[in-house]
């Protein structure tokens, strides 16, 4: 079941990427100023800005365009940086393992902590409920890069646990990458910790009320069988949907913690 849905979710995003990618291209080309003048400067001649537009298709109508820089993006040909004339695919391969290593640490730290404060807060009615809920708010409202420099003044500079800065790949030393990695996998992790530990939450909850947990109760079932086995299968689906959308969101919210740690990952590229 939870497969079939993760396949039907994944099918879904093809036609929503064409769509978006319809939607940002045509934005962009929407925006007044002329490409051309802005790569070769106010100095450039007429005769030069015509040789690069007709280089670059500018010339052609705009759904020619998209169609070459679509078909040139399915063929892993995303155009060159007109500053350093790189392959911007070339760029975005070589930062993106950084950025994928900190989206998914983050990601798994926010599951291991806020899955199970979810669960707390649901079968555990009360101070455990409240305690974890008004956790639950005040990692929401924490802006990432104000999170992230707390805990450079506090574990970098003040107790000197952790490095403040840089970036260790793995295949050089694997805890030197763990040691840099945990702040901010900690920054981009806490606020989907809070995200989940809602909605966490509320799936059990609402998984808690249905008739099924009744008659396991009635059949003498253990109050830990009945959550482990049967709850939290059944609260699965929102979890996971979640989970994926927050997956989106940390590489979103990569470019401010790459900035706040110094590190060259995907978000220096904005």
């Amino acid at each position: 079941m939870i497969a079939s849905y993760i396949a039907r979710r994944i099918l879904l995003t093809v036609p929503a990427m064409i769509a978006m990618s319809f939607l940002v291209f045509f934005i962009i080309r929407l925006v007044p100023g002329d490409p051309a003048l802005v790569i070769l400067g106010l100095r450039a001649t007429p005769e030069t800005l015509a040789t690069l537009r007709e280089q670059l298709h500018l010339n052609d109508p705009l759904h020619v365009q998209y169609g070459n820089w679509i078909w040139n993006a399915l063929q892993g040909d995303l155009g060159e940086d007109f500053r350093t004339h790189e392959p911007i695919t070339d760029m975005i391969l070589t930062r993106l393992p950084v950025t994928l290593e900190m989206a998914v640490l983050g990601l798994l730290f926010a599951a291991l902590l806020g899955i199970p404060l979810g669960i707390i807060a649901a079968v555990r009615r009360g101070p455990a409920d409240v305690a974890s809920t008004s956790l639950g708010l005040f990692g929401i409202s924490m802006p990432e890069f104000w999170l992230g420099v707390m805990l450079i003044l506090i574990f970098a500079l003040e107790l000197g646990w952790l490095p403040s800065s840089g970036y260790v790949p793995m295949r050089e030393s694997v805890v030197d990458n763990l040691k840099h990695m945990i702040l901010p996998a900690v920054t981009l992790g806490v606020n989907f910790a809070a995200v989940l530990t809602r909605t966490t939450r509320s799936a059990v909850v609402d998984a808690m009320n249905r008739p099924f947990v009744q008659t396991a109760r009635a059949k003498g079932l253990r109050e830990r069988s009945i959550v482990v086995g049967h709850v939290l299968r059944n609260s699965a689906l929102p979890i996971l949907t979640v989970m994926g959308m927050q997956f989106g969101y940390a590489l979103g919210g990569a470019v401010i913690i790459e900035q706040v740690f110094g590190w060259s990952g995907v978000g220096w590229l904005t």
